[in-house]
């Protein structure tokens, strides 16, 4: 039995397939890898539109790609930087638990309890039928909410804590919707890699 195995938790939840590894990587990896990225990164700040109205996304982004492939979501269009050499060193470590090659990365920076990423689902075309999506924190824990699209009394709460990965697969993202809300708490800033797979449509 390796590493992760003794250390996953298997969440049963209707629709879904959630796999939570606290501890993923060290403390002194997580230290390291927030710091390198948090100073690395070429952060986007962009326009997001909700309901006709326009205003600043509640979070700082970046896309990393192994090709010039764009993402879209929420009406913003994304366009791919290279890996770095730290970004290929998590994300082998990722893909070697998951057994998925993973081609694109989005990159979430929450400066602080304001920014948030409201109820979602990471239900784009390009992402394939039932999308494998492998989610690395670094930084501030921050709860992670989920509810269920028709089933009202499923919901689920996971605090994601530094270091940790999430991996969410099977149905979930047809039949789930998932959110960081806002907090009036002073905590520190959170970055969040989300690992994904694009597809030729």
């Amino acid at each position: 039995m390796d590493l992760f195995s003794q250390k996953k938790q298997h969440f049963n939840l209707p629709n879904a397939e959630l796999i939570y590894i606290p501890n993923a990587f060290s403390k002194q990896e997580a230290d390291n890898y927030f710091k390198t990225i948090e100073t690395e990164t070429n952060w986007q700040h962009d326009d997001i539109t909700i309901f006709g109205k326009t205003y600043k996304q509640p979070r700082l982004t970046a896309l990393f790609g192994d090709s010039n492939r764009s993402y879209s979501y929420s009406n913003i269009v994304m366009h791919p930087e290279p890996f770095t050499s730290t970004l290929k060193v998590i994300k082998e470590k990722v893909e070697n638990f998951t057994d998925v090659k993973f081609n694109t990365l989005l990159i979430n920076l929450y400066r602080n309890g304001n920014d948030s990423n409201g109820w979602h689902a990471d239900n784009e075309k390009e992402l394939g039928k039932n999308p494998i999506i492998a989610s690395v924190s670094f930084g501030e824990a921050r709860p992670f909410h989920f509810k269920h699209r028709t089933l009202k009394d499923h919901r689920h709460k996971l605090t994601l804590e530094h270091g940790s990965l999430l991996i969410m697969k099977g149905e979930m993202q047809h039949n789930w919707l998932h959110q960081i809300a806002k907090t009036k708490k002073e905590i520190k800033p959170r970055i969040n890699l989300t690992f994904r797979k694009l597809i030729d449509l």
